[in-house]
């Protein structure tokens, strides 16, 4: 992508969100004519940049929305819902082309006029098709959508299976061409779909073979060049890396082929990324599935493909390479790389930097006159130290100042959410946000979004009554969901709170007994606390029926451990008719790390400190056998161990001895675990740099760090590692 194309993405997402914003509050206040001004200068804007960047699609889409709200400003309209929700779809369009950009670095493929009635951009088929899948939009050649005849079944054709054996085919969607009858009256010999994929083939090849089945095709040749012939710029470091690849899946041994695939397939779409080709290291993601799912030849074909393809690349020179000697990618990936920083931060940083090098050199000084003069100069030479040490922190916490982002980014998209799950669930509910301005890592502001979703779609589908039953218990129709956040030291806390009917304590008490969470003798002796705290359990939910939103049975699960692999905490406090509050707490920084360091198998590996609960040295006569686990008792607590050089495959120590042990008590997920190490270590605040490159992607690690010693420390994913 270049820098002009990732200028307009920086800009257009915050134009969208801005519009999206503005839309919401003016379906409140219709008459605000300043803020129905803001909206329209958003869109203007908008369709102005995509003249700029020559995306005649975004820019016609959004003239008709530019359009629409021209009349209201002028009195021809009148702002209802509707014409808000005409808006708000516009707007999901563009955000959809967006994310293809991001993805694909390249602006979304053309295919052909669309008519210029109302909303037209956004009902195209194939760009909604192309905009549901970005990720192929690089490769795809063809878009095709096919209706089967109502009585193929007769005529012993199969069109499910013969479109999914399409050539080189890269997304298929299959949906009913009418509203399913009632059960009573389905026929299973009609059919009653449609087909609607993308391919990397030619529009005539795929043409020659849906006109073979009987049935109605449409099929549009796209202005993408074909992945098959299209060459690709790949370093030769990078091709050498695919070959070996194929020297792996290579292997005719049956012992071992699973992780065979599963490696090679991460390093080969590792490699991909690492050339900003980000299309075909999801492609490689795809083949890596369906020859684990299919025991095929898929990821080897996918990649012999790409080397047929490829134009060897210069490899990058040693000026592009990033700290610590890793290469930086030749193209960046906005939604990770891009950071907008305060030119004050930058001033305060390059200030520090200079005092830095002015300490380094009294240090590098020090130790001359120490060397020539023994040891009556280590006195001065600490002293220089607590200087440097001093003059580092302040380093530290300047760049980690110049990571974080309010938390406006991503509370600001629930108004839209919230709209439309109180319009789905017919639930007026007002939404209040307090603490928009509070600031957080990067890392945690963009994996906020999906755990609080969980949350709020909880809230309105089971918390909130029905505006009928809060009249009659005297509650104001319209439920409230507070969304806060606040900063509380180097923690940040965020709760989720509604005005509904709380958690029944003993519904969940019966559910958690009925599922075998938990036994009934252990939830006799629990307090209503700890039984509220078993909704977090996996497959846990006390919903009556299903619904488009939830109660399908995950999502609360899946919060906690999306917390705590960030090193946060999350809680439930409820009272009955009178509300839920879901709390979380998340490290303001998820740079600055504390770890413990321990010892197994004659390696140093750190653990996240957050995630230790204590160390205890326990006797050889200590440990019991439940199957094929070990446990012990501690605290009144039976407490599985683990050991974790078994864990990380590496061989225990040869001068363990078996008369005691020493074990690392850790949470996970709201239970203890015992890591059985060899010896434990230090405490120490480290900068964490997660792994990237061909190792970006390996389950267990979180990231290294480097030891005043030059060693590598691994700093685990207690989490990941034990899942």
């Amino acid at each position: 992508m270049n820098d002009f194309l990732r200028q307009f993405l920086i800009e257009s997402r915050e134009l969208v969100l801005q519009a999206t914003e503005g839309l919401l509050l003016l379906e409140k206040s219709p008459r605000d004519a300043e803020r129905l001004d803001t909206v329209f200068r958003a869109f203007h804007t908008l369709k102005g940049g995509a003249g700029i960047v020559e995306f005649a699609m975004m820019e016609r889409a959004l003239h008709s929305a530019e359009s629409l709200l021209m009349d209201a400003r002028s009195g021809k309209r009148t702002l209802n819902p509707a014409l808000v929700g005409d808006c708000l779809t516009s707007l999901d369009q563009v955000s959809r082309w967006l994310d293809t950009l991001e993805q694909t670095g390249e602006l979304p493929v053309s295919v052909g006029e669309p008519s210029n009635a109302g909303m037209a951009a956004s009902q195209d088929w194939t760009i909604d098709l192309l905009g549901r899948h970005p990720g192929a939009t690089g490769q795809a050649a063809t878009a095709f959508r096919f209706t089967p005849d109502s009585g193929c079944f007769y005529k012993g054709e199969d069109p499910i299976a013969r479109v999914s054996s399409l050539p080189q085919l890269l997304a298929l969607e299959i949906e009913p061409a009418a509203p399913w009858p009632p059960l009573d009256e389905f026929d299973p010999y009609t059919c009653n779909i449609v087909l609607t994929g993308l391919t990397a083939a030619s529009a005539s090849e795929i043409s020659a073979q849906l006109q073979s089945l009987s049935g109605e095709s449409e099929v549009r040749a796209l202005k993408a060049a074909e992945a098959s012939t299209t060459p690709i710029l790949i370093p030769d470091i990078v091709r050498k890396v695919l070959q070996e690849q194929l020297a792996v899946l290579d292997v005719k041994q049956a012992l071992g082929a699973p992780a065979r695939i599963a490696s090679a397939g991460l390093t080969a779409a590792n490699a991909m990324r690492f050339c900003g080709l980000a299309a075909h290291a999801e492609n490689l993601a795809r083949a890596t599935q369906q020859s684990l799912a299919q025991n095929s030849s898929s990821l080897r074909d996918a990649i012999a493909q790409l080397l047929r393809a490829q134009t060897v690349a210069p490899d990058p020179a040693p000026a592009a390479r990033a700290p610590g000697g890793s290469a930086a990618p030749l193209r960046t990936e906005m939604s990770a790389r891009t950071l907008r920083v305060n030119a004050e931060q930058i001033d305060a940083l390059v200030r520090l930097t200079g005092e830095l090098a002015v300490a380094k050199n009294a240090v590098g000084h020090t130790a001359k006159l120490a060397q020539s003069n023994g040891d009556s100069i280590a006195g001065l030479l600490k002293d220089h130290h607590g200087v440097l040490t001093r003059l580092i922190s302040q380093l530290q916490n300047a760049v980690i100042g110049m990571r974080v982002l309010p938390l406006r980014s991503v509370f600001q998209r629930f108004p839209r959410v919230l709209r439309e799950m109180s319009a789905n669930l017919g639930k007026p509910t007002e939404l209040i946000v307090e603490g928009e301005d509070t600031e957080a890592d990067k890392t945690i502001v963009e994996m906020l979004f999906e755990p609080l979703l969980h949350i709020v779609r909880n809230a309105v589908d089971h918390g909130v009554e029905s505006a009928e039953q809060r009249r009659a218990q005297g509650k104001p129709a319209v439920a409230t969901i507070l969304l806060r956040a606040s900063r509380a030291g180097d923690q940040v806390l965020i709760e989720v709170s509604d005005d509904g009917a709380g958690i029944d304590v003993e519904r969940v008490r019966k559910v958690a007994l009925d599922r075998g969470v938990a036994s009934g003798e252990d939830l006799k002796g629990m307090a209503d606390s700890e039984v509220i705290d078993l909704v977090f359990a996996p497959g846990f939910s006390t919903a009556l029926h299903v619904t488009e939103l939830s109660g399908r049975g995950v999502g609360m699960d899946a919060v906690r451990s999306a917390v705590e692999r960030v090193g946060g905490r999350v809680s439930i406090a409820s009272r009955l008719n009178a509300g839920t509050t879901v709390s979380f707490s998340l490290p303001y920084s998820v740079m600055m790390t504390q770890v413990m360091t321990v010892e197994a198998g004659g390696q140093m590996f750190g653990i996240p400190l957050d995630t230790v609960v204590e160390t205890v040295s326990v006797t050889k006569e200590a440990f019991s056998g439940v199957g094929d686990a070990r446990v012990i008792v501690h605290r009144n607590r039976t407490i599985p161990v683990i050991g974790l050089e078994g864990v990380l495959n590496a061989a225990p120590e040869k001068s363990r001895t078996e008369t005691d042990a020493t074990i690392v008590i850790a949470a996970v997920s709201g239970q203890l675990v015992g890591l059985h190490v060899d010896r434990p270590g230090e405490r120490m605040e480290i900068i964490l740099k997660p792994l990237d490159g061909l190792l970006s992607g390996t389950p267990g690690i979180a990231g290294t760090t480097v030891l005043g010693d030059g060693r590598v420390l691994l700093v685990l994913d207690v989490i990941g590692m034990l899942q």
